[in-house]
């Protein structure tokens, strides 16, 4: 008898090798086994990482990046963000789960499509209202981009942003932890869980702020690691927004859109004001 068919990625054959039993007995062998905590999934034939085995996989994946890119291998920062995302993606299929869990299917991006240039608009909007006043323009002051050139800046616009930031904490924040935790907590513990978690991804690179921005250095100059906190709090705040975009678009490339209009246009924002205040 032949067996079932085989997952992309995360099903198992599981035959003997004398008699070439069904996937079907294996499904039962590991229907009988009891864990403390719940490892694979069976249903239909098919055995898959529970979400939790999932989560105990995609966490550990993420902390690794996460000091690569801020401590040990900085010059790597978009090979690793790329692998990194690869690798996500590859949790998420070994789970069980497709494509357009993960908002990721042709159909899904197509709807994403006709979100992002509102929200690439509306980011545009905000950020001009806010560098033309002056008690406000100074906040883009960023010494990352003081002798930045018009080359340096379009790799940090089309290249580092989109593939090395938006790429990797989107399919990591917004679509597969997400999706992980909303399959066992549903859409508010998704969201609920996952944007502190992102918070926290940003911890190591908060430290760094009041080097870079002289409005963030004066005010925690005597106490550099206070800014923590706040940043925490705002990026957390940030990942509730985008996981919310996400569930409302049904689309993983509207908070992508979202998310390096910020990014991308305040690099911009920042290359202008900055490059023009050393001019005057």
């Amino acid at each position: 008898m032949a067996a079932g068919p085989v997952h992309p990625l995360g099903r198992v054959r599981f035959e003997d090798s004398n008699r070439r039993r069904p996937v079907a007995q294996a499904v039962a062998v590991v229907d009988s086994v009891r864990l403390p905590v719940q490892v694979f999934r069976c249903y239909g034939g098919t055995v898959a990482l529970s979400p939790t085995a999932g989560l105990a996989v995609a966490v550990p994946i993420l902390v690794m990046a996460n000091l690569l890119n801020n401590r040990w291998a900085r010059r790597a920062y978009v090979p690793t963000s790329v692998a990194t995302a690869a690798s996500l993606l590859g949790v998420l299929r070994l789970v069980g789960l497709t494509w357009s869990d993960a908002g990721l299917a042709r159909a899904d991006l197509a709807r994403g499509a006709r979100w992002a240039p509102t929200l690439v608009m509306l980011v545009a909007v905000g950020y001009l209202a806010s560098a033309l006043p002056a008690n406000t323009r100074r906040m883009f002051l960023d010494r990352r981009v003081e002798e930045a050139g018009v080359g340096s800046a379009a790799y940090q616009v089309l290249v580092r942003i989109p593939l090395g930031t938006v790429a990797l904490e989107e399919v990591a924040f917004r679509g597969v932890l997400f999706e992980l935790l909303r399959d066992r907590h549903g859409a508010v513990g998704g969201t609920a869980i996952s944007s502190p978690l992102f918070g926290l991804w940003h911890v190591l690179s908060a430290r760094e702020l009041p080097t870079l921005n002289p409005v963030a250095g004066r005010m925690f100059h005597t106490r550099p690691e206070l800014v923590v906190a706040p940043t925490l709090a705002a990026t957390a705040l940030a990942g509730g927004v985008l996981c919310e975009l996400r569930r409302q678009s049904g689309s993983l490339l509207a908070p992508m859109a979202l998310h390096w209009a910020s990014n991308a246009l305040g690099y911009v924002t920042a290359f202008v004001v900055t490059r023009r205040r050393r001019e005057t």
